[in-house]
């Protein structure tokens, strides 16, 4: 079977059904995809400046990421008790969640991480370069063969990067664009172990288990940083894993009603809600460097995206009935 790269805005989405086997859509289907991704992308930046808010009120990152996997874990169990079931959570590849679990943690730390030392609508640019790390770990990995028109791309998106961080010139936190970028690299790294696990778990049953098998080691690290906060803070803290998870739901069932390659295009609207946000809240706005960089970067990653569908399209026509 052929293994690509599906490219997500969020470290904990699920997997992605591929084009191929993808039923057909109808119009009114279509726009509700889009409407729900539309949805899901609002919901995680509104999770990220509450991350950053919680951050500025005397939260600590191992505080917002236990927040972030409790409460979206309660909220997916209630989900899943009053519909599949508790036996829907049963698995036969245990081990492959672990695996999934251990890299997840690792990009949930770096994109949390981002987030609290850059401002919002860089660190929402920096996450554009998923599908470039996805085309360049795909190569890597999978052992996928990489077309010309692809590496331009990854070339190009890397410029956008450099015209974005300006290194030596100290526009942005060289450390937190660091940070950024292995976040994005983390992202697509964890889009190959969905694709692997979503061809014999429900996605729902990964979700379940990212979030428990993630909850005893940030438990832990939770326990060795407690501490006291106002209401306020406590309700942000909450609001992280619930509108986390709610938005991780939105994107599960986007792509239920329109395609991959049509929904993937909405995630850079993220970028207008990081740019409000971090000037409503924190009163930033992005440099010119994220101004000219962003576009080049967004343009990469769709050309990419575009690519890929052009690659996969005489198959697709070939198994057509």
């Amino acid at each position: 079977m052929d293994q690509r790269i599906l490219w997500r805005h969020s470290i904990e989405a699920p997997a992605l059904p591929s084009v191929e086997t993808a039923p057909h859509y109808t119009p009114d289907r279509v726009l509700l995809g889009l409407a729900l991704r539309l949805l899901a992308v609002a919901g995680l930046a509104t999770m990220s400046a509450l991350i950053k808010l919680a951050e500025n009120r005397g939260a600590n990152l191992a505080e917002t990421m236990f927040f972030r996997q409790a409460f979206a874990a309660m909220l997916i169990l209630g989900i899943v008790v009053t519909g599949p079931g508790l036996s829907s959570l049963r698995t036969q590849r245990f081990g492959a969640h672990v695996r999934r679990t251990a890299v997840g943690l690792v990009g949930m730390i770096t994109t949390f991480g981002a987030v609290l030392l850059l401002p919002l609508a860089d660190a929402t640019t920096l996450q554009f370069t998923v599908p470039i790390f996805g085309t360049l770990l795909g190569a890597l990995i999978l052992g996928e063969q990489v077309g010309i028109h692809r590496w331009a791309a990854v070339v190009v998106g890397f410029i956008g990067v450099l015209i974005v961080t300006q290194p030596g010139t100290g526009a942005l936190p060289l450390g937190g664009a660091a940070v950024g970028l292995v976040a994005a690299m983390f992202v697509a790294l964890v889009a190959i172990l969905l694709r692997q696990i979503g061809r014999t778990e429900s996605a729902l049953t990964t979700v379940f288990w990212f979030s428990a098998l993630s909850i005893p080691p940030l438990g832990i690290a939770y326990a060795l940083n407690l501490q006291q906060h106002d209401a306020l803070t406590w309700a942000i803290l909450v609001g992280v894993g619930l509108i986390g998870g709610l938005a991780q739901l939105a994107l599960t069932a986007a792509v239920r009603h329109a395609p991959v390659s049509t929904v993937i295009p909405m995630d850079y609207s993220s970028l207008f809600w990081g740019t409000l946000y971090g000037w409503l809240l924190f009163g930033t706005l992005p440099g010119w460097g994220t101004v000219l960089g962003a576009p080049i970067i967004v343009a990469s990653g769709l050309y990419i995206v575009w690519r890929e569908q052009v690659r996969r399209r005489p198959v697709t026509e070939a198994v057509s009935p």
